[in-house]
């Protein structure tokens, strides 16, 4: 057995179908009483409901969650809570509303209960990324960690068939780049592969039916384990890629993430071959001659279940590859693939174009 150190995040999960009753008593569970439900417009009536249910427990809602946490948003969502007089942010949607509710924990240090309705995946990480002027920035602070998770299965049955596929990949992506970290360990591995086949089992069969309960709680529970990996070991090029073209294009944060990933993964495939033999296995593929690459296996589950495969389509403007290239080359994350300007803008240049990898 290898040498490693494993640093467990702390925080409570509660999982199963029907959870989200049990928000009030979480929120006295952390000896507070004035919530603050956020969420995005979305899922604004949702968030109205969930206030209703907690009575006296909650002290207003704010809904204009926005993708990439801007953080003008952040700083009026602060206004309201503290005008309110809240004592805690209780989090419902997707990674928008989780990005909001860290950075409202940063800025006040408020517990956060947080109730994940898609896939993406960072509701148990200390990871938080903010936008200001085109440019987001993502930092680590124990601030950010969510006290509590609540993951209700329920609450993803009415997830449309594009957004359950691309939150699906985005997870998958946390899963991939933790095995290749610098820091990977036997631990965090396990996530890793658990998360990986939960999420592509359950896509496949949600393909066929979205409203397959089963099928959805395995995703949410594939996206828990994506989700630890993230938050407990680093990331490296896919994610400097996503945050990149995110926070300088505006592109949709999970359909980035299922469009840039199989190009990331072909690029780091010679320089991690073990960790891309247990993505393969996990993916089910044929590794025997003749048989797809984990790069290429991504690929073709993303677009078999109508993901998008390419920037063009995302509303990306080909003069921004060089710009791209030059800003993940000056703030580069650690990776197992020397990071080389020109390799790297012909990786966009193939997302641009969703070109299957090689």
């Amino acid at each position: 057995m290898q040498s490693f150190v494993y640093n467990a995040l702390p925080g409570r999960v509660v999982f199963g179908r029907g959870s989200l009753s049990q928000v009030g008593q979480e929120i006295k569970g952390l000896g507070c009483s004035k919530a603050l439900v956020v969420t995005g417009p979305f899922h604004a009536t949702a968030g109205d409901a969930l206030r209703a249910n907690l009575g006296a427990l909650a002290v207003g809602v704010y809904s204009k969650a926005t993708m990439h946490t801007p953080t003008g948003v952040t700083e009026e969502a602060v206004q309201l809570a503290t005008e309110l007089g809240a004592d805690c942010v209780v989090a419902l949607g997707g990674s928008s509303t989780v990005g909001l509710a860290k950075a409202i924990a940063l800025r006040t240090d408020f517990p956060q209960i947080v109730v994940p309705t898609t896939y993406a995946g960072s509701e148990a990480t200390a990871i938080i990324g903010q936008t200001e002027n085109g440019v987001k920035i993502t930092q680590k602070s124990p601030k950010v960690l969510p006290e509590v998770i609540i993951y209700d299965a329920d609450l993803t049955l009415s997830l449309p068939a594009r957004m359950t596929v691309t939150s699906g990949i985005n997870a998958i992506a946390h899963a991939v780049e933790a095995l290749y970290a610098a820091d990977a360990n036997p631990i965090s591995d396990m996530y890793a592969e658990q998360g990986i086949a939960h999420i592509a089992r359950a896509l496949t069969a949600l393909a066929a039916d979205l409203k397959n309960a089963d099928a959805r709680s395995d995703a949410l529970f594939g996206a828990f384990a994506c989700s630890v990996c993230a938050g407990t070991v680093g990331v490296a090029l896919h994610h400097k890629l996503c945050h990149t073209l995110g926070g300088m294009c505006n592109l949709p944060h999970s359909d980035t993430h299922a469009v840039v990933l199989p190009h990331a993964i072909a690029y780091n495939a010679p320089y991690a071959k073990a960790a891309m033999a247990k993505v393969a296995r996990c993916l089910g593929l044929n590794t025997g001659p003749g048989g797809a690459s984990a790069a290429q296996g991504v690929y073709d589950l993303a677009r078999s279940l109508g993901a998008p495969c390419s920037l063009k389509q995302l509303g990306m403007r080909e003069e921004d590859l060089e710009r791209a290239a030059d800003a993940v080359m000056a703030r580069p994350y650690p990776n197992p693939a020397p990071l080389e300007r020109e390799r790297i803008l012909a990786l966009l240049r193939d997302a641009f174009e969703g070109r299957r990898p090689e």
